[in-house]
């Protein structure tokens, strides 16, 4: 049993301490600690957990320090863990900047910490159902669209929601990002309410990303293509569609049902479509049972800081991409 701290009670950080309670087989959940004493007070009479009167404290009472505070402070309480000794959970974006961030990665080695960046959308039931499916895909198209609420707007739209997909795009393609090409528009806010950015990697896949949190409606879709399949992935209805392409001879369509015939000049080609099962989860609790697990174990966890690094880094390269685009136009 590890025994687990949190930093931060806000909006999220409650939903992390009432998960923390839910994986009690796997996780021990000793208090939390929260600058606002008033929202302190309210989740410690309304949750009955023990209350710390210092980061420091608390993070010498755990194994585990799950960081669930604004981003601004996320590099300073990292660091107060990692020096400690103490593994690391921590929500998105791992850090303010790049920099702060390579410290932190640096850091967390020299300490052989484990550390796991909170990237929820890994553990959504739509993705989960592809696991072990042999992704290979050359264009993926993603649209994450929300309706405006002033929570987040601190920060470009960028850092607060397209982050996300960023993740997802990098874990599938294997290959390194060599050119991005970005456009935003700041409707509310002063920072990129909307944006695209189209990511090449060095092994000629291409990834489109639009993110827009002003939206009419919500939209969490994620496309793939690669050469034998088109893969669809509702991340919002928790749905995924998997539509492959089999040669007219080829033995693997015999076990298969769901089949359309399709005529290609003199060839006939069969269409299979599966929707593959859903398991419906909680993704929060999920990914910090998985963490527990890793250390469990002593497994790498499923989104490391290398990973939590490398989408920081590819975000602000977006955002570079967009403000370098806004002063070519402006002239």
């Amino acid at each position: 049993m590890l025994k687990i701290g949190v930093l931060g009670a806000g909006h999220l950080g409650k939903i992390h301490l009432k998960c923390i309670q839910l994986a009690k087989d796997k996780l021990d959940l000793v208090g939390f600690y929260d600058a606002d004493p008033v929202t302190a007070e309210k989740v410690q009479t309304e949750l009955g957990l023990k209350l710390f009167d210092s980061p420091e404290s608390l993070i010498e009472a755990v194994d585990i320090v799950d960081i669930v505070t604004p981003t601004p402070t996320h590099y300073e309480l990292a660091k107060l863990t990692i020096i400690q000794g103490k593994h690391l959970f921590i929500e998105k974006p791992l850090t303010q900047t790049v920099e702060q961030a390579e410290e932190l990665l640096a850091l967390a080695k020299e300490k052989e910490v484990k550390v796991q960046v909170g990237h929820v959308e890994r553990f959504n039931p739509a993705l989960l159902a592809l696991d072990g499916a042999d992704l290979q895909p050359m264009f993926i198209e993603a649209h994450r669209l929300a309706i405006f609420n002033p929570r987040g707007t601190d920060v470009s739209v960028v850092l607060d929601l397209m982050i996300h997909d960023i993740d997802i795009v990098l874990s599938m393609i294997k290959a390194d990002v060599i050119n991005i090409s970005a456009n935003g528009v700041a409707v509310v806010s002063p920072t990129p309410d909307i944006a695209n950015a189209r990511l090449e990697f060095s092994n000629g896949a291409v990834a489109n990303i639009t993110t827009s949190r002003i939206s009419m409606k919500q939209m969490r879709k994620v496309r793939l293509f690669q050469p034998d399949a088109y893969i669809s992935l509702d991340f919002l209805d928790k749905q995924a569609q998997v539509i492959r392409m089999f040669d007219k001879d080829d033995p693997a369509i015999s076990k298969m049902d769901n089949l359309m015939e399709l005529q290609t000049g003199d060839k006939t080609k069969y269409i299979h479509i599966d929707m593959p099962p859903i398991e419906q989860v909680n993704a929060i609790k999920m990914e910090l049972e998985t963490f527990a697990d890793s250390i469990l174990n002593n497994t790498r966890p499923k989104v490391n800081i290398d990973d939590g690094y490398k989408a920081l880094k590819v975000a602000y390269d977006i955002i570079d991409a967009i403000e370098a685009n806004a002063k070519r136009l402006a002239g």
